[in-house]
This record gives C-alpha cells, sequence and structure tokens, in this order.
C-alpha cells in the first residue's frame, strides 16, 4: 500500500488568524523544508497571475518614443498594484487590474485621424455604438411620429371647415331619424349564398392584351370618345328593374355604384348621400342626379391638403370631374375597335336605336338576405377577353396623376422599378376608390380587374394624359391585399337594410356627415330632389368646362366635358 502523507506539525494562533509570529521549528517527522513561507511568492515568476486582457497593448506607440512602454503594457503587468504597499516605491513590476472600461472618447481630430488611439477590442466598442445609434433613432422615429401626428391634428379640422361640406343641403322641413356611427359597421358581419344572374344586357368589345406590355418610356396618349354615350342611370329609371319589382322577383333594389359606397362607408372621408324609399314592401336605393356618386374622388384619404378655390385645377371638384372623364376614355381606349362584339340576350336598355355606345354589359343579380327578402342590383363590366376558349369578364378603372408633389411619388420614374410603391401609395390616398372599385368587380363576379396608371401630360394641363401602365388584379385576391372583408361588406348592407324595412313609407336620404364618421338618416318630402335639381349642379359643371378656344385648341387626345354633357341630357 502507498504510504499516507503527513501533514506535520500545524502551529495554533490564540491571538489571531494565521501563523503566530514566532516561528515554531518543525518536528523531525516533517517532510516539509525548514523555514518555508506561508505562500510561496517570487515577484519575478510569471505563473498564478491575473492577466488582463482588456488593456491596450499599444498605448504609448503614440508618442516618439514608439514601442518605449511596449514592455510596461504587457498583460502580466502589475506595476500599479496595491497589494505590495511597501515595495511600490522600489518595484515598478506590478500593476492593479483595472476592469473598467477606458473612457469613451470624443468625436474630434484624435478619434478620427488617430488609429492607434482605437479600444483594444473595437468589436465590442463599434457595437455598443451601434446599440446607441439605434436607439437614437427610434428616438428620433418617435418624435417624427408624434409630430406628424400632432401636425395633422391641427390641419384636419382645417380642412374639412374649407373644403369637406355636405353632398346635399340639408333643409329645415327635414326629420333626422338616427345617425350611425361608423364604429358599429367595423364590428358587422354576414354570408350571402351564391347569387344568380337574372339577366344579362348589353355588349361587350374584346379586350387589347398590347395595353398590358405599356411602360412609361412607351406611354399612349389617352384618346377622347365623343360618340360614345355613357349612361349612369338611377334604380328607379331603370327600365329592368322596374319589371323585375313589377314581378316580384326581389324586395330590395340598388346598383353596384350604391351598394359599393355602402359597403365601403368606413372608408369614406368626403360627405355622400343616397335616396332610399320604401314602396309598399319594397326598397329601392337611389342617387340625385347631379350626384357626386356618378363622379370619382381623388386625393380622398391623403394628409396633404388640396387646394380650397373650386376653379383651381387641383381642387377636389376639379380633380373629380377629371378622374370621371380619364376613367370613361381609359375603359374604351382599351379595347379593340374593330366591330367584334359578345352580345347578350337583351340589348342596351338606355340606349336608342343606332346611338353609338360604349362598351358595358349590365348584370342583374340577384341576392338572398332573408328568407323572405332578396336583393337585386344591376352590376357592370366593361370588357371581355377570350383564353382558351372560355371568356372572362373585366373590369376597367384608371388611376390618375395630377401632380407628384401631392403624393410624393412621380409615376414616370417609379412604375417600372417600384410598382408596389407606387400602389402603396395610391392605397394610401385612394383607399376609399380602390375599395369601391374592388366591391364594385366582386359584385358583377368579374374574373379580373385592370387598372390603368394615366397621368397628365404636364401637371398644369388636365386636359391632355399619357397611359403609362396596365396591371391586372384578381378581385378576390386584391380585395385581401387591401384588407377588403366580404362578410362585413354585407353586413353592413344587411343592417341598413334591415333599418329602413321598419321605416313608414316615404322618402328618406342617407347622408355622410361631411366632419364625423357617421351616417345620419332623414326623412325628407316626398318631391324632394324632383325639381330643383339643375339648380345645384348646373353651375359647377360650366365652372369645370373648358373655354371654348382651349376645347379648340386641345390636341385630338385630350379630355373634354362632352361626355358629362351627354350624361346630363340623359339623365334629364
Amino acid at each position: 500500500m502507498v504510504g499516507g502523507f503527513e501533514v506535520g506539525a500545524v502551529p495554533f494562533n490564540p491571538d489571531g488568524w494565521g501563523p503566530p509570529d514566532a516561528t515554531v521549528t518543525t518536528t523531525t517527522t516533517s517532510t516539509l523544508p525548514v523555514n518555508v513561507p506561508f505562500a510561496p511568492f517570487s515577484r519575478s515568476e510569471k505563473l498564478g497571475r491575473i492577466a488582463d486582457f482588456t488593456r491596450n497593448l499599444n498605448q504609448g506607440q503614440g508618442g516618439p518614443g514608439g514601442r518605449k512602454n511596449a514592455a510596461t503594457d504587457s498583460v502580466f503587468d502589475f506595476t500599479a498594484d496595491d497589494s505590495f504597499p511597501s515595495a511600490a516605491d522600489n518595484d515598478s513590476s506590478f500593476r492593479l487590474v483595472d476592469g473598467k472600461p477606458p473612457p469613451r472618447p470624443k468625436f474630434g481630430p484624435k478619434w478620427r485621424f488617430n488609429q492607434h488611439n482605437r479600444p483594444q477590442l473595437p468589436q465590442r466598442r463599434d457595437e455598443e455604438v451601434e446599440a446607441k445609434k439605434r436607439e437614437a433613432e427610434k428616438e428620433r422615429a418617435r418624435r417624427d411620429r408624434h409630430y406628424n401626428q400632432n401636425r395633422s391634428n391641427q390641419n384636419q379640422p382645417r380642412r374639412e371647415a374649407a373644403v369637406f361640406k355636405s353632398s346635399v343641403e340639408i333643409q329645415p322641413e327635414w326629420n333626422m331619424l338616427d345617425q350611425i356611427p361608423f364604429s358599429t359597421f367595423t364590428k358587422l358581419s354576414f354570408s350571402v349564398p351564391e347569387p344568380e344572374d337574372l339577366i344579362l344586357c348589353g355588349g361587350l368589345e374584346f379586350y387589347d392584351k398590347s395595353f398590358d406590355r405599356i411602360t412609361p418610356k412607351a406611354e399612349r396618349r389617352l384618346e377622347r370618345f365623343k360618340n360614345r354615350n355613357f349612361f349612369k342611370v338611377t334604380t328607379t329609371d331603370d327600365p329592368v328593374i322596374r319589371r323585375l319589382a313589377n314581378e316580384d322577383k326581389a324586395t330590395v333594389f340598388a346598383t353596384d355604384n350604391i351598394l359599393a359606397t355602402l359597403m365601403c362607408a368606413t372608408r369614406s372621408v368626403y360627405s355622400w348621400d343616397i335616396v332610399v324609399q320604401r314602396v309598399g314592401n319594397k326598397l329601392f336605393f337611389d342617387k340625385r342626379d347631379g350626384s357626386q356618386l356618378d363622379l370619382l374622388s381623388v386625393h380622398e384619404t391623403s394628409q396633404e391638403p388640396l387646394p380650397e378655390a373650386k376653379d383651381d385645377i387641383n381642387s377636389a371638384y376639379s380633380l373629380s370631374v377629371e378622374a370621371a372623364y380619364i376613367n370613361q376614355n381609359f375603359s374604351q381606349q382599351v379595347l379593340f375597335r374593330d366591330g367584334n362584339k359578345v352580345a347578350f340576350d337583351e340589348p342596351n336598355p338606355f340606349a336608342n336605336e343606332g346611338e353609338e355606345v360604349a362598351s358595358v354589359a349590365y348584370k342583374y343579380r340577384r341576392w338572398k338576405l332573408d328568407d323572405d327578402m332578396h336583393l337585386v342590383a344591376r352590376c357592370e363590366v366593361q370588357s371581355v377577353v377570350e383564353v382558351n376558349k372560355q371568356r372572362s369578364f373585366l373590369t376597367l378603372n384608371a388611376l390618375n396623376e395630377f401632380d407628384p408633389k401631392y403624393s410624393g411619388v412621380d409615376w414616370r420614374q417609379k412604375l417600372e422599378t417600384q410598382r408596389g410603391a407606387v400602389l402603396a401609395t395610391e392605397l394610401k390616398n385612394n383607399a376609399n376608390k380602390l375599395a369601391k372599385w374592388t366591391a364594385q368587380a366582386l359584385l358583377a363576379n368579374a374574373d379580373m380587374m385592370k387598372l390603368g396608371y394615366v397621368s397628365r401630360v404636364h401637371p398644369r394641363d388636365h386636359f391632355n394624359h399619357v397611359i403609362l401602365a396596365v396591371v391586372g388584379y384578381k378581385p378576390k385576391d386584391f380585395a385581401s391585399q387591401i384588407n377588403l372583408n366580404t362578410s362585413n361588406m354585407w353586413g353592413i348592407v344587411k343592417s341598413i337594410v334591415d333599418l329602413c324595412m321598419k321605416l313608414n313609407e316615404g322618402k328618406y336620404v342617407l347622408v355622410k356627415d361631411p366632419s364625423k364618421p357617421q351616417v345620419r338618416i332623414y326623412e325628407v318630402p316626398a318631391d324632394a330632389f324632383e325639381n330643383d335639381y339643375v339648380e345645384e349642379p348646373l353651375p359647377e359643371e360650366e365652372q369645370a368646362q373648358p373655354p371654348e378656344e382651349n376645347a379648340e385648341n386641345t390636341e385630338p387626345n385630350g379630355v373634354t366635358n362632352d361626355v358629362e354633357d351627354k350624361e346630363i341630357d340623359i339623365q334629364a
């Protein structure tokens, strides 16, 4: 067996900790050498000492001496160690290990030009600097966000008071029955079964696929279509709807434009109004003659205010009229105008014989809202395309750029490389208009919706335009992209229908409040909006019409107001 280790005699110190002052002679049996210190130590020995690897080994190289302090900068240098005060004066081989990071230098000439002054671990220092930069950037973004919110809150009331006014003048004899805030609309949901097509009218021309290849560098002038008639007929003036009402095909009647306005009400900012007529057990949703529903809003949901002067070409009304003309002309230009049409069972119900009409088909579709309640709506599609011997219906709409300084995005520069950014900007500035177009495409069961990007030839010329691009989307995919919920859309319609069905027979009007997110219901006289509709819109349209000399000098590809004049004549 291996012998055990003999510890030897351990002296006891009754006066304190550690060995006694007097040296005790070891026993003869001890294996330790005589006069061994309690802790073996040699100041020249490098083993067993703490090494400070965080110190700067190059400190002192910047002076004329170069490497004169390199020996004292060793990680094993303990010159400043205070553990041995008695030997600190005559022994410079020890230094106290300091765990503190060196002070952060100022951003000055030394920091920029004297690279040797950088710390030992630049990676760790850089991470700290980057972290502080990120925190400063977050703080700056937070301040900018609060500033923009405060600025928008300051500008919003002034813009509403100056520009936003009621779409219809509220008369003192009108009786307000109810007001519904938009917050209640967002919680509604209703699922409708698949609708059925009752009647198809009109004729469609084929879509020209060459327009899909248009780019800002290969733009096309927007043409004018003076000879083609566009019809904006309200619900009760539609002979087909009157026939379906007499046949008791449904209890609620409307158009796709009116339904889309109700479905997307929560996204609207400008005021609008819809006339509701309760006749017996039937309900008709109408628009007034000369209503804002016939026009297209521009920059409605943008934070940038538009000019307040109505005669300014960039005012809200002027842009709405311009957008309506662009939309009509665009929908006819992207077609093959070779006489080849797809005709349906019945001709256009609003056209006279021998009259040239725009390419449009009307679908009269019926939805089941309840066991004893059905809704019939007139829906529109503007074109057809044939793929693999199967016909697909298209809706055609155009977004218009009037001045890049208002949107902040120049289409001619961004459409080819950053089309997503352009669309995102349009979704921010025209959320209500794009949602309504999508809702109308879903109501008509269109297979594709084509969006054209149309811009002015010059920002100050609102008569001449060019087509910069045409992009196609599937309505359901685009609806999910813009967060348009179909169940919520029908929930809004169902709630308004149920509310109106509880009213007595008569005439009512739904008015979107011009300054608050809410809808008001007024009871109006039976002869309201029948005799005075010419007096209100006529001065506005006269102001919007260009002078005769300008109309004559305009190139054939410009846009004039002839189409609007024809619409008014037809409505009258």
